[in-house]
């Protein structure tokens, strides 16, 4: 499997019972905490694992950093990384760095699955429930802490999101038998999940009122604090969202959340109806908190998005 539905991994079948699944991800710094930059640039590289429904194994460092800066900085980016490895049951085996002006840090990341257990962004079927696991605005608050309208303090619970791996959503997602995953990162919500549904041959139906949103992301939001990408999101998916009635500042306010291109964010999961229940669940024994429904799969237009509320 490569690039047929974009999905998150590529997936190589080793032998009948093992499946490998590769990613790689790299970014530059989000926060100026070398160490918290390593942590949520790794968690961000294993969520596609995550998303394959397969176990991270072993991992390759990729750092490009200014030589002049010295060892000290690099080290403290390869221990947030490495620990964020180790947390998730892998470990670092080796990698590569250049000297480079502009920092940059992440991981390639090898995992394994059973073939048959793969989960793939191509399987929501009509009527699947749409669940979302960690809050969307990490973009524009991201934004914020760049221009000085937030700190690192302020951020924290930001932050620890981020810096949070998908682990325990995918083990319950697998549980309750997901037909579909995927994560959401740098093509936004909307960019993922339009994604999702073209492969799906689906459209949706969500709900407002049940998406989660960081504290300040909506007012930041009609502020226009967003990242650039978000707009060329917009252009991308834009036609595919339906208004539902909401026009001018309401609509472009609500579009920046959606567009938002997030760094290192939830599971984006179509879980079948009949095992709702099991599902939350599952999910509250793993996370040790509630997550509700945020929409659901619908027989409309391919990669079209409607809402209520």
């Amino acid at each position: 499997m490569g690039f047929e539905t974009s999905d998150d991994a590529a997936v190589y079948r080793l032998s009948d019972d093992i499946a490998a699944v590769l990613t790689v991800d790299f970014f530059t710094p989000v926060v100026d905490d070398p160490y918290l930059f390593g942590r949520i640039a790794a968690a961000n590289a294993l969520s596609d694992i995550y998303a394959m429904g397969a176990e991270p194994k072993a991992a390759l460092n990729l750092l490009a950093l200014d030589s002049a800066l010295g060892t000290g900085l690099a080290g403290a980016i390869l221990r947030g990384g490495a620990d964020a490895v180790r947390e998730a049951g892998a470990t670092i085996v080796g990698g590569h760095t250049i000297d480079d002006a502009e920092p940059k840090y992440g991981l390639a990341v090898f995992g394994t699955a059973h073939p048959d257990a793969i989960v793939r962004n191509s399987g929501a079927m009509p009527g699947d429930l749409l669940y979302l696991t960690k809050p969307l605005g990490t973009g524009i608050m991201s934004s914020a802490l760049q221009v000085g309208l937030e700190t690192e303090a302020s951020l924290a619970p930001v932050l620890a999101s981020m810096e949070e791996l998908n682990d325990r959503g995918a083990r319950a997602m697998k549980e309750a038998g997901a037909h579909a995953a995927t994560d959401v990162t740098g093509f936004g919500f909307a960019g993922h999940l339009h994604e999702m549904l073209v492969a799906s041959k689906c459209s949706a139906l969500l709900d407002w009122a049940a998406i989660p949103v960081f504290d300040k992301a909506w007012e930041y939001s009609r502020q226009y604090c967003r990242p650039a990408r978000s707009f060329s999101i917009m252009d991308h998916v834009g036609e595919s969202v339906l208004p539902g009635g909401l026009a001018g500042d309401e609509y472009d306010t609500r579009m920046g959340i959606l567009c938002d291109p997030q760094t290192s964010g939830g599971l984006l999961l179509a879980i079948p109806p009949h095992n709702q229940k099991a599902f939350e669940q599952a999910y509250r024994s793993h996370c040790e908190k509630g997550i509700a429904a945020i929409g659901t799969v619908t027989s409309g237009d391919p990669g079209t998005m409607g809402f209520i509320g």
